[in-house]
């Protein structure tokens, strides 16, 4: 079930830990973002390894809305994901799931954290930027369904206080979490 966006009505966003309960909606979204989604038992196999995976759903009153996640290598972070249920894309749920990965990330011990996006979302990209990631290389034909590219990106140093303020900055502009979001 989704919940349609309403112009007049002020709703909460809330970043929460994926829970398996949560997997049918997960699964919806990753069916409704991709041509070729994760399937439930791969998302199961990620959660069953907390000590380097972390996953997180974004919601919007009771409604899950979004999902990010990454895992942990060394002092290295990857982005595996980070969706947003179409109908609500464009209104900022993604750089809340991209900070709350983020700092779970520096929390973590990353030093530095890469993602692949896709060369046509450029949205992604220009969020990704956003948050002092550049593009460092071409992945062709990484994504076999579309033969489109990735581009991949890094951030480095994300341990030092200069980063820190780049995400305090973020932060500011996007409110407190509880602020809402029209």
């Amino acid at each position: 079930m989704t919940v349609e966006p309403a112009n007049d009505q002020r709703q909460l966003i809330r970043i929460e830990p994926m829970l398996r309960t949560h997997l049918d909606r997960v699964i919806e979204i990753e069916c409704a973002c991709f041509p070729r989604p994760w399937s439930k038992s791969l998302f199961l196999s990620e959660l069953a390894m907390p000590a380097t995976r972390a996953y997180f759903v974004a919601n919007l009153g009771s409604e899950i809305v979004g999902f990010g996640g990454m895992m942990m290598a060394g002092d290295e972070c990857h982005i595996t994901n980070i969706s947003v249920d179409p109908l609500w894309q464009g209104r900022g749920i993604a750089k809340h799931i991209v900070l709350a990965v983020i700092d779970e990330a520096i929390t973590r011990g990353a030093r530095s954290i890469t993602l692949e996006v896709r060369e046509g979302n450029v949205a992604g990209q220009r969020l990704y930027e956003r948050f002092g990631f550049e593009a460092v290389g071409v992945r062709k034909n990484y994504y076999v369904e579309t033969r489109e590219d990735a581009l991949v990106m890094w951030v480095r140093k994300v341990n030092r206080p200069a980063y820190r303020e780049l995400l305090e900055t973020i932060r500011s502009e996007i409110g407190d979490l509880s602020a809402g979001i029209n």
